[in-house]
C-alpha cells in the first residue's frame, strides 16, 4: 500500500500538512470538517500537492521534514512537482 503526504492550502493562506493512502477520499474528510482539528478551523481551500511513499514510515518521515520549511518553501515544492491529478 502506498502512502501519500499531501498539502492543504486553507483559506487563510496557510499549509495544512498530512499523510494518507488515499488523498481524495482524505481532502474531502477536511472539506467536509471531519478533517483535523486544524482544518475544520481553518477550512480547505485547495489541494497543493501530494507526493507518493513506499510506506507509512516513509510517509511520516517526508511529512516531519516538509512541516519544518516556509510556507514559501512548501508553496515552491508543490509548483515544483507539478499539478495534482
Amino acid at each position: 500500500m502506498r502512502w501519500f503526504v499531501y498539502l492543504i492550502e486553507c483559506l487563510d493562506g496557510s499549509i495544512y500538512t498530512g499523510i494518507a493512502t488515499d488523498v481524495a477520499r482524505r481532502y474531502a474528510e477536511h472539506a467536509s470538517g471531519r478533517g483535523a482539528r486544524y482544518t475544520r478551523a481553518k477550512p480547505p481551500r485547495r489541494l497543493l500537492g501530494a507526493f507518493p511513499h513506499p510506506d507509512r514510515s516513509a510517509a511520516l518521515r517526508a511529512e516531519h521534514a516538509i512541516r519544518r520549511l516556509s510556507p514559501q518553501a512548501k508553496r515552491a515544492l508543490c509548483a515544483a512537482a507539478g499539478p495534482v491529478a
